[in-house]
């Protein structure tokens, strides 16, 4: 009996990438000519990023220059996602955001439901925070990888494991 090829679908975040990111990030602020003077702050608290500056035209240059660094890294902003900009106190604006890891079961459903309505030969299987697929025939993994890519999700997923 031929043995089953498998992979996962996971959804990681490298928060070694965002904490580089967010130090070259500080950087680059520091050193421009707009920002000479300003207060801003860009923090990693936790499973938060939390993002200050002095107005709200400052904080989205901010992000802007931050989501910059952590691109080149590598980091996918799909698994970054804001809450709504607060005011603080002195007029400046503070903004947080949740970095997301694994799959959440919303998004597990829908991608379990997308390969069960393609009638390929695969078995997808949730395990908490990730999907393993399995299947007899490599090229049904590979149908399984390019339709999940095409599946429009909140978050960003990778395909590890294949064996």
């Amino acid at each position: 009996m031929a043995k089953d090829a498998s992979f996962d679908i996971v959804s990681e975040l490298n928060k070694e990438e965002v904490k580089n990111g967010i130090q070259i990030a500080l950087k680059e602020l520091k050193n421009r000519f707009d920002f000479k003077g300003s207060i801003f702050e860009i923090k990693l608290e936790a499973n938060q990023l939390v993002i200050k500056a002095e107005d709200e035209y400052k904080l989205e240059q901010v992000k802007d220059v931050l989501f910059s660094k952590l691109i080149k890294r590598g980091v996918p902003l799909k698994n970054i996602q804001f809450s709504t900009s607060e005011h603080a106190l002195g007029g400046n604006a503070r903004q947080t955001a949740d970095l997301v890891s694994g799959i959440d079961k919303e998004s597990a459903k829908k991608i379990t439901t997308a390969i069960k309505n393609s009638k390929l030969k695969v078995k997808a299987q949730i395990q908490d925070d990730q999907l393993r697929i399995t299947g007899k025939n490599r090229d049904d993994l590979q149908k399984v990888i390019s339709l999940v890519k095409e599946i429009d999700l909140p978050i960003d997923v990778q395909f590890t494991n294949y064996r």
